[in-house]
């Protein structure tokens, strides 16, 4: 995988998640993959319950906006970096923002066999 394989993979990714399209996320995902939302959560196993997670937490459209990059590609290993941000309903004030660490592995094919999130919350600014 180079740099441009991880960030196609990344905008189909955020493709998937705008439009909720099931073939869309079934194709980023092997049929084994395994898919962690965070270091103490148990991971979801097989690209049917990744699907499913998808379709079962969906966020409305436009109530959110997000911009990954890999930072690191070994083989078929990437490590990427983003932000993830939420709107009110007025849909330009951020109501939450999140950073995020991806670490992802792919197949000889490009599909990921296992995403691994970590992700904290930006703090409210202190009042004052």
């Amino acid at each position: 995988m180079t740099h441009a394989d991880v960030q196609a993979w990344l905008d189909r990714y955020l493709a998937a998640w705008r439009s909720y399209d099931r073939r869309q996320i079934e194709a980023l995902f092997a049929d084994d993959a395994t898919y962690s939302y965070g270091p103490f959560r148990q991971p979801l196993t097989g690209r049917a319950a990744i699907v499913d997670s998808w379709l079962a937490n969906r966020d409305e459209p436009g109530s959110w906006a997000a911009d990954y990059r890999p930072i690191a590609v070994d083989g078929t290993v990437a490590v990427v970096h983003g932000r993830t941000r939420y709107f009110e309903a007025d849909g330009t004030t951020v109501r939450d923002e999140y950073d995020n660490i991806f670490e992802i592995h792919f197949n000889g094919k490009g599909v990921a066999t296992q995403f691994n999130e970590w992700y904290i919350q930006k703090p409210a600014p202190k009042a004052g």
